[in-house]
């Protein structure tokens, strides 16, 4: 019975070790992660664009704050808001009857001043003969010429007084200076209306060519001002919509202003775009992609790259069956390629695919594929 027990737990003692020895060995086995067959690209330099975008306010080639020139109540309006307009076109009309009794009153004063200015130079050709006869002196002819010339200034006065008194006649009948689109009418009819008012009448914007301001940092100033020098900018710009959607004209860069402004450090820029289906309207906003022309970039695919906590890293070929995890350094990019400034050459092989999976100095089956 003793002998019995005895072998029972030595084929206990067995099985244990034989257990413990097959769970270690299939441990190992788990660990030993089996190569992964992995698409490669051999990279190449060439020439890329690198588009920059800037966020812009939209503003009409003319905006015009349309204010009164005299005082009167508001008569007539003529128009409504959002309404195209044309150069020229009426307005509004302020209550023109002061005005025209002044024009009038006016008027009634040339006269006066031409019947004396008509009775003086008939006094001058009446004494003209009669000096010469030595019927009268000299001297009254003199005053009565001196006398002309005062009725004769008297009427250029009036002549004067008569046609202000017509301009701002002519002023109560408020017209557009521009062809544009009329902004909001905060005035209604019966309001009087000044030109001291704080509030324009209206806003006209002239929308056929617009202007897209934004600010460019130094950095990028210096950079783009130098790509233009070189001729690796044409001055050609897009304009991203608030929808995201891409502006179907192209637009022509120039600056808005001279000098860095000191609090910002930043330079105002504006873009002109053709405006001619009157799709961007002034106040609108959008975003403007500036390109750059650059010789000897790496490209990469995104899919390529791997972000962690905003650092970039690739998985470079190394040898002929493991990878090397390698951080790059991103210079700018589209809406699929990255554009490497430091990290990766041109000759290196770089994953595409297997990004997740993949970790330092794994083991691959590697696969070099076309770039595309």
């Amino acid at each position: 019975m003793n002998y019995r027990k005895g072998y029972l737990a030595l084929s206990l003692a067995a099985a244990a070790i034989l257990y413990s020895c097959g769970s270690g060995n299939s441990q190992e086995n788990a660990q030993q992660m089996p190569a992964l067959p992995t698409d490669f690209i051999q990279v190449k330099s060439g020439q890329a664009d690198i588009s920059t975008g800037y966020p812009g306010s939209i503003e009409g080639h003319d905006n015009v704050e349309i204010k009164a020139q005299v005082t009167g109540y508001l008569e007539a309006v003529y128009i409504k808001e959002g309404q195209y307009v044309s150069k020229g076109q009426t307005l509004f009309k302020i209550n023109p009857s002061v005005y025209n009794e002044q024009v009038n009153t006016s008027a009634a004063a040339l006269k006066v001043a031409l019947a004396a200015q008509e009775t003086a130079r008939l006094e001058v050709e009446k004494l003209k003969p009669l000096v010469e006869g030595k019927v009268v002196s000299d001297m009254q002819l003199k005053t009565a010429q001196a006398n002309y010339k005062s009725a004769s200034a008297q009427v250029t006065q009036a002549q004067s007084s008569l046609g202000s008194s017509k301009i701002n006649a002519n002023f109560t009948y408020i017209k557009a200076p521009v062809s544009g689109y009329i902004g909001r009418i905060p005035n209604r009819m019966g309001n009087l209306i000044s030109p001291s008012d704080a509030s324009p009448l209206t806003t006209l914007s002239n929308i056929n060519t617009v202007n897209v301001y934004f600010s460019m940092n130094e950095a990028d100033f210096i950079a783009h001002s130098r790509a233009a020098a070189s001729g690796n900018n044409t001055g050609n710009v897009d304009l991203i919509l608030a929808d995201g959607s891409m502006y179907s004209y192209k637009g022509k860069l120039e600056s808005a202003s001279g000098n860095f402004d000191r609090t910002t450090g930043s330079i105002q820029m504006k873009a002109v775009f053709q405006n001619p289906d009157k799709l961007l309207r002034a106040g609108g906003t959008g975003r403007v992609m500036i390109h750059n022309a650059l010789n000897g970039v790496v490209k990469l695919p995104k899919t390529s790259v791997k972000d962690i906590q905003d650092k970039f890293f690739v998985y470079k070929l190394n040898g002929k069956d493991k990878v090397k995890m390698t951080q790059v350094e991103v210079s700018g990019s589209t809406s699929q390629d990255y554009f490497i400034k430091e990290g990766v050459n041109a000759g290196d092989k770089i994953a595409i695919n297997r990004i997740d999976a993949l970790t330092d100095g794994a083991q691959v089956v590697a696969k070099v594929v076309p770039s595309k």
